[in-house]
């Protein structure tokens, strides 16, 4: 059996170059470089406008990783060409954030401001007080900051207050509720 994403052929566009080597595949274009090393049991032939994944051999590993390599191989073609951002949303009386040269500085109710230096290939712009984006050529390494940045301080059910990603949902609850029992 074979996977129905794996199966598609990824188109590599004009700009992007790449190579095969020994277990690797690496991809370069005009926002960056990046290599992924291939797991046994998938085969990967670079042609001169597409990249075909194929299993071989077959077994449990091999099916798993299939899809999962044409997908992550997707990604650094597109990458690498367009890029990949992700927006954050502060929400809170007080809250915000600003950029001191590549540093992000978030005031989200601790005593102290929050500095936060990104990982090369990241880029990280407060477009408003209460607005964040992260991007990078990386799918992966732009949602790990993301989520970081998100983590410390994650949204809370009562007030809605911190750091949630735009467009997410908080489910919010009742506070306590006034009256209750009292003494016979």
């Amino acid at each position: 059996m074979a996977s129905r994403v794996g199966k598609k052929p990824i188109e590599i566009p004009s700009g992007v170059q790449v190579s095969r080597e020994a277990q690797a595949v690496r991809v370069k274009g005009p926002k960056g470089e990046m290599t992924f090393r291939l797991g046994h049991g998938v085969e990967v032939k670079v042609e001169p406008k597409e990249i075909v994944v194929t299993q071989v051999g077959g077994g449990k590993q091999a099916l798993a990783l299939h899809g999962t390599t044409r997908a992550v191989l997707a990604n650094m073609v597109l990458g690498v060409t367009k890029g990949f951002s992700k927006s954050l949303e502060i929400h809170g009386t007080g809250y915000r954030a600003q950029m001191s040269g590549k540093k992000l500085v978030l005031q989200i109710g601790y005593s102290h401001p929050i500095e936060f230096e990104p990982p090369a290939g990241i880029s990280i712009a407060a477009e408003s007080p209460t607005r964040i984006t992260v991007s990078g050529y990386s799918k992966e390494q732009v949602g790990q900051v993301a989520a970081i940045i998100r983590d410390f301080r994650p949204p809370e059910p009562y007030k809605g207050k911190g750091i949630r990603y735009a467009g997410e949902y908080v489910r919010r609850k009742a506070g306590k509720a006034a009256g209750g029992k009292t003494a016979a």
